[in-house]
C-alpha cells in the first residue's frame, strides 16, 4: 500500500493536525467518546475525525466507530467537510457528515475556534447481531456538541431567557436571574452570538454496509430488494421480498432493469462510449499480462495492444465480449449478444440519472471488478483489498494509471464516464422539525455508526 500512499491514491485529503492546542482538543473529545487518548503529537484526521495514525496506536480501525454502527466524530474544523471518510461500513455516513457540516458551518467554525465539537450518528440499532437488523435502519440524526457541553448550555440559557420573557413574576425570581447569569458567563451573550446547531435528522432507503460479507439493500425503489456480496444462507429472514447473491447474475440483472437503474453504456448520451470500453479492455489486458510477469511500467495504449495480441488466446470472455460491442460501435458490426449470463455484461453498464447512482455505480464496480478504475472511484474498500491481492506488476500498473490518468483531473474523468452524474447524491433530510436535543454527551455511552 505503500505506492498508493505515496501517490496521495490512499490516505490523500485528510486533515493534518500538527498544533499542540488542537491535538489537546482532539484528546479532550475523545476522551469523553471512547474514554481513549492519544500521546501522538502529530496525524491526520478524516472527515469523522478518525486518524490512521491513532487507529495504529490504539489498536483499532474502529475506534470511533464501534461495531460499525451509531458512528461518533470529532470536528476540529469546518475544512474536515472535504476529507474522505475511512473504513466507512455504510455508505450513507460520509455524505450526512458533510451535509451537516456545511448546514452549520458558520455555526462549526465559531465553536471550533474554542473547542472540539463531538458526537454521533445515532439511530435506533446499536448492534448488527444479525442480518434482519439492518433492516431497522431508518432514520440517522446527528447529535453534536463542544466537550464542555457550550451548545447544551446555551440552549438551557435560551429556555431561562424565554422564561424570564414570558412569566408575569419572572423579574422577581431571584433564582432565575441567578441561574441566566451563571449559564451566561459560560456561553457568552447568545442573543448577539448563538450558540446552536442545527438538529438535523436523514432517511436512508437504498445503502450498502459492510456488514455480513457486504450488502446492498435497495428498499425505495418500485421492485424492492437486497443484493448479497457474500453467501447469504439467512436470505429467508430478511424482511424484503428477494435477497439475491453475487452469481445470480439473471436475477441482478432483471433487478436493475424493473427498476431502471443502469442503463448500457452505449446508449448513453453525452459520453464516448467506445472510448469508455477499450480503456475497460485495457485494464483486463493490464491484468492478464501482469500474470505472466510482463513488466508495465511506462505501459501506453498502444503498449497494451501489442500485449492484447501476445495474449490473445489467454484474454477472458469479458475482454472479447467487450470487443465485439466496441467494433458494433465503431464499424457498426453486427450487435453482439451479451446477456446477463456473460462476463462482460456488468462491464458494459453505467447508472441511469437517479438519486442513488452512486450507490448503483458501486455495485456496478463490485460486478466489474477488473475495471480498476470504476472500482477506485465507486468503491475503494473493495479496491484496497483487491489491490492487496494483486501481482507487483499489476500494482505498478495500475498505481501510475491512476496517478497520471485520474488523480491530475477527478470531476472531468467522472464527468467523462458517467455524463450526466452529478456529485454524490446525499442522504435526505426529514423535513419536519425536530424536537431539540442535548448534546451526545449522554449518548455517547451507547456503543457505535
Amino acid at each position: 500500500m505503500k505506492r498508493l500512499i505515496e501517490k496521495g491514491l490512499m490516505f490523500g485529503n485528510l486533515i493534518p493536525v500538527t498544533s499542540p492546542v488542537l491535538v489537546e482538543r482532539y484528546n479532550r473529545a475523545l476522551k469523553a467518546l471512547t474514554g481513549k487518548v492519544t500521546a501522538l503529537s502529530e496525524f491526520h484526521i478524516d472527515i469523522a475525525g478518525q486518524s490512521p495514525e491513532v487507529a495504529d496506536e490504539l489498536g483499532d480501525r474502529f475506534y470511533l466507530n464501534h461495531e460499525g454502527v451509531n458512528r461518533q466524530f470529532i470536528l476540529l474544523t469546518t475544512e474536515q467537510k472535504t476529507a474522505p471518510l475511512l473504513d466507512a461500513t455504510f455508505s450513507m455516513s460520509r455524505g450526512i457528515l458533510r451535509q451537516f457540516i456545511e448546514a452549520n458551518e458558520r455555526e462549526l467554525f465559531a465553536l471550533t475556534a474554542r473547542d472540539a465539537v463531538a458526537g454521533e450518528l445515532v439511530n435506533s440499532v446499536f448492534a448488527l447481531d444479525t442480518p434482519q437488523r439492518l433492516f431497522d435502519i431508518r432514520t440517522l440524526t446527528v447529535e453534536a456538541d463542544t466537550t464542555d457541553g457550550a451548545v447544551a448550555t446555551a440552549g438551557a440559557l435560551k429556555g431561562l431567557i424565554d422564561r424570564f420573557r414570558t412569566e408575569d413574576e419572572a423579574w422577581h425570581d431571584d433564582v432565575l436571574i441567578a441561574q441566566m447569569i451563571g449559564l451566561a458567563k459560560k456561553t457568552g451573550d447568545i442573543t448577539r452570538n448563538p450558540l446552536s446547531l442545527r438538529q438535523m435528522s436523514f432517511v436512508q432507503e437504498n445503502f450498502w454496509t459492510a456488514h455480513f460479507g457486504g450488502l446492498y439493500a435497495f428498499r425505495g425503489v418500485d421492485h424492492p430488494a437486497a443484493i448479497a456480496m457474500g453467501p447469504a444462507d439467512w436470505r429467508e429472514s430478511l424482511p424484503i421480498p428477494f435477497v439475491f447473491e453475487r452469481g445470480e447474475r439473471a436475477a441482478i440483472a432483471k433487478f436493475l432493469q424493473l427498476n431502471d437503474l443502469a442503463e448500457p453504456i452505449v446508449q448513453a448520451r453525452g459520453i464516448d462510449a467506445a472510448a469508455i470500453l477499450r480503456q475497460k479492455m485495457d485494464f483486463i489486458v493490464a491484468d492478464v499480462a501482469s500474470g505472466m510477469g510482463e513488466d508495465l511500467t511506462g505501459a501506453t495504449r498502444r503498449d497494451l495492444r501489442r500485449l492484447a495480441r501476445r495474449y490473445h488466446g489467454q484474454l477472458p470472455e469479458e475482454w472479447h465480449g467487450l470487443s465485439d460491442l466496441v467494433r458494433w460501435a465503431e464499424d457498426g458490426g453486427p450487435w453482439p449478444r451479451i446477456d446477463s449470463d456473460h462476463p462482460a455484461y456488468f462491464y458494459m453498464l453505467r447508472a441511469t440519472d437517479h438519486p442513488d447512482a452512486d450507490l448503483v455505480n458501486q455495485l456496478l464496480s463490485e460486478l466489474s471488478p477488473k475495471d480498476i478504475r470504476q472500482l477506485f472511484i465507486c468503491h475503494k474498500q473493495a479496491f484496497y483489498s483487491a489491490y492487496a491481492g494483486w501481482p507487483e506488476e499489476k500494482q505498478a500498473y495500475v498505481a501510475q494509471f491512476l496517478a497520471t490518468e485520474y488523480a491530475v483531473d477527478k470531476a472531468g474523468t467522472r464527468a467523462a464516464l458517467f455524463g450526466h452524474e452529478a456529485p454524490m447524491e446525499e442522504p435526505r433530510q426529514l423535513e419536519r422539525d425536530l424536537v431539540a436535543r442535548v448534546g451526545p454527551w449522554g449518548a455517547v455511552e451507547r456503543q457505535g455508526e
